[in-house]
């Protein structure tokens, strides 16, 4: 329990010991006055604080207001009438303040979790100095750094194992159980705890570009983006208090005036009283702390799962999405490419293979590495000159003083080379040397093991059309697809292409449905900003995905995408729940009050009740299962 929390509790049991008190005091008149006057101070000075300065800001309808003019109007009435009834209106800010400590309970709880659950700031970092270990802030450490980083102990910035080995739990950025291995010369990134082994580490970024950095950013500054429903309750908000406002001076004035000029009883005191109960009904408690609520638990709910969502607008629109469309490569499949065949002419199958690594050296695209790893040796880059990479078609280069173009069929069209075709399903790289077809190679990708079952998983959770958009050769996309499950496919595309096939798909949809675009976050950005959603997935460590997407999903596993989705469709359905709890209640006890039917008593314990309920019924979004 917070400071402030412990105060409200005192205060709370302080004025309800001195009610309990003032019973047995046999008080009159003015001291009674005063003493009830006392008791209503210790409980609701903040209250009329706060409803004090609204009014001098221009703000004064709000919550604040409304409690504070129907409290004091109980008093009022009481001294008019000469009852010496004090008690309701006490008894009505003590109730409103119960709601307000269990509210401010249930909101630092769901704070409370995201930060346990986001609890990978790091305290410090093992910096090595003239072979002594030092302890320093994490952003006082420059680039190329030496760090050491021990069991137990947090990686406090990006960089690459320069020695040691360990197992790295990435639970709190993936929401994944499983250790990562690492050892000499792996990329490691910051949030990830160690469990065994002593690593040293030089460091790659500044703690402020370091992806422990970005994720915190990206996660505290959430709530800044609002969505539709957040927006309704603020208009809702500015027109409804003031519209409450209206009706309780018609109860409270224009009602006994109409009943005197009809020659009827005008009962001022009583239909004053309705007015201000019908003040305390009216306050839209439930609604403007329920609703971020629930938004922010969902954010937190869905961090805990290792899928960051840049806001709440994100989070209901994906809830809304019918249109998936992936990118193969390192999304539905794992981007482990593998030469399987070499198909030569003159050259024999080691040259090939030899003079296609070769050319390929200094890309660092999937395919490339592919070659490099079933070429099996060190590649001498001496050997190669003029490197000339054509976006989406290959690489053209000088090897041992032949010209050597390795690449997709539209190099070889475009070099106007005459090549054979592959009956082979996979990825053909053709190759020429000095303007001479040389032969071609096989790759094949391999599909990620629960791509199949988050197609059917996305399926079910209400997605209408999943598409794929891929580089590759039609039969090699269109195999993959088939295996999958895949509605539709789009082949042979240049990164420009990815942009314009999603505009096409955009144009056609309704207003009301979302188009989500899920890539690997490093080529897609385009893609990825274009789309309604962009979702980058597998994402650790990668800058563009994490600046270009609008849900950031930390694990590669394609089912984070359908659990997403339904982490999204569980938070609007609460958003949803509380809207209809909170209004129906709310209007139905304003009609109650309106004739007389309800009392204050009754109205505060509605009010306190709702409120109490949907701020529960939103923490549920805390917790997501499947």
């Amino acid at each position: 329990m917070t400071k402030k929390q412990r105060v409200m509790l005192t205060r709370i049991l302080i004025t309800a010991a001195m009610l309990i008190a003032l019973k047995f005091i046999p008080l009159t008149g003015i001291p009674q006055l005063i003493a009830y006057l006392m008791v209503y101070l210790v409980i609701s000075y903040d209250i009329l604080r706060k409803a004090a300065r609204g009014i001098i800001n221009g703000q004064a309808f709000d919550e604040n207001f409304l409690m504070a003019l129907a409290t004091l109007g109980a008093f009022f009435l009481a001294v008019w009438t000469g009852s010496g009834d004090y008690v309701e209106g006490i008894a009505v800010m003590l109730f409103y303040q119960v709601g307000e400590l269990f509210e401010s309970y249930a909101v630092g709880k769901s704070r409370r979790n995201i930060s346990a659950l986001m609890d990978i700031r790091p305290d410090y970092a093992n910096v090595e100095r003239d072979g002594t270990l030092e302890q320093v802030d994490p952003d006082e450490v420059a680039v190329g750094s030496i760090i050491v980083v021990q069991p137990g102990e947090k990686v406090p910035l990006d960089g690459v194992v320069i020695d040691g080995s360990a197992s790295l739990n990435t639970s709190a950025l993936t929401g994944e159980s499983m250790p990562r291995d690492v050892k000499e010369g792996d990329e490691i990134i910051s949030g990830c705890i160690d469990m065994s082994g002593v690593l040293k580490i030089r460091t790659t970024k500044v703690f402020g570009e370091s992806t422990v950095s970005k994720i915190l950013d990206l996660v505290e500054n959430a709530s800044s983006r609002k969505s539709r429903s957040e927006a309704f309750i603020s208009r809702f908000a500015r027109i409804y208090t003031p519209a409450v406002c209206a009706g309780a001076l018609v109860l409270a004035i224009a009602v006994p005036l109409v009943r005197l000029l009809l020659g009827m009883d005008g009962q001022w005191t009583d239909w004053i009283y309705r007015a201000l109960t019908f003040l305390v009904v009216s306050c839209p408690c439930a609604l403007v702390i329920s609703i971020p609520l629930s938004f922010f638990a969902g954010i937190g709910g869905a961090s805990k799962e290792g899928i960051l969502i840049k806001g709440s607008n994100y989070l209901e629109a994906l809830s809304q999405t019918r249109c998936m469309v992936f990118d193969k490569t390192g999304t539905l499949t794992r981007g482990v490419f593998e030469v399987t065949e070499i198909h030569h002419n003159a050259l024999d199958e080691a040259k090939v293979l030899e003079y296609a690594a070769l050319a390929e050296c200094a890309s660092s695209h999937p395919i490339s590495k592919s070659l490099q790893k079933a070429y099996g040796k060190p590649v001498d880059r001496s050997r190669v000159t003029d490197i000339q990479e054509i976006s989406g078609h290959g690489v053209v280069a000088n090897v041992d003083g032949h010209t050597v173009a390795v690449g997709n069929s539209k190099l070889m069209r475009k070099l106007e080379v005459h090549y054979r075709d592959c009956r082979s399903v996979g990825t053909i790289i053709h190759m020429a040397i000095d303007g001479h077809y040389a032969g071609h190679i096989v790759i094949s990708d391999v599909v990620k093991p629960n791509a199949k079952a988050a197609i059917a998983a996305l399926k079910k959770r209400g997605v209408e059309k999943t598409v794929m958009l891929t580089g590759d050769a039609k039969a090699v996309a269109e195999q993959v697809a088939a295996e999958l499950g895949v509605d539709e496919v789009r082949s042979e595309l240049l990164p420009g292409d990815k942009v314009a096939e999603v505009e096409k798909m955009l144009a056609q949809k309704s207003s009301k449905e979302k188009l989500a675009f899920v890539g690997d976050g490093i080529n897609d950005a385009p893609v990825l900003t274009r789309a309604d959603i962009g979702i980058a997935m597998g994402a650790m460590g990668s800058d563009a995905a994490i600046e270009a997407a609008d849900v950031v999903l930390m694990d590669d596993d394609p089912m984070q995408i359908a659990k997403a989705i339904g982490i999204s469709r569980k938070c609007i359905g609460i958003v949803k729940q509380n809207i209809v709890l909170a209004l129906v209640v709310k209007f139905a006890c304003l009609a109650l009050t309106a004739v007389g039917i309800a009392d204050m008593w009754a109205a505060i314990f509605a009010d306190v009740g709702v409120m109490i309920i949907a701020v529960l019924n939103a923490v549920r979004a805390l917790t997501y299962k499947e």
